[in-house]
């Protein structure tokens, strides 16, 4: 491969077994008792789909060094999921247009 591209709405939906439009019937409730810290949609679970993103760009890049690797999705306009994909050392971010601004600021600041 030339590149990697996840979609990260569907990497966490295949993750937690369960999709946006599920979630908010219990999303409170795991949120409340501390369950999940976040929304897994908004914000990037960088401890188990972050390190699924991780562990594939290693061995992507042990076997082609110049792989260009990036995300689609609403993570992509997410600071602090925008902060760890600069440190994976991810080569872009895509994300709907309303969050372009926000994408282009936290990359700036990564």
């Amino acid at each position: 491969a030339e590149f990697f591209s996840f979609g990260t709405n569907d990497l966490t939906q295949m993750t937690f077994g369960y999709s946006r439009d599920d979630v908010s019937k219990f999303l409170p409730t795991y949120l409340e008792r501390g369950i999940l810290k976040h929304d897994p949609f908004q914000v990037l679970d960088q401890a188990g789909v972050g390190q699924l993103i991780e562990t594939s760009v290693q061995r992507g890049r042990a076997t082609r060094p110049e792989l260009k690797v990036g995300i689609c999705g609403e993570h992509g306009g997410d600071p602090s999921s925008v902060d760890f994909f600069h440190r994976k050392d991810l080569d872009y971010v895509s994300c709907s247009p309303f969050r372009v601004p926000i994408a282009r600021l936290a990359a700036a600041q990564a």
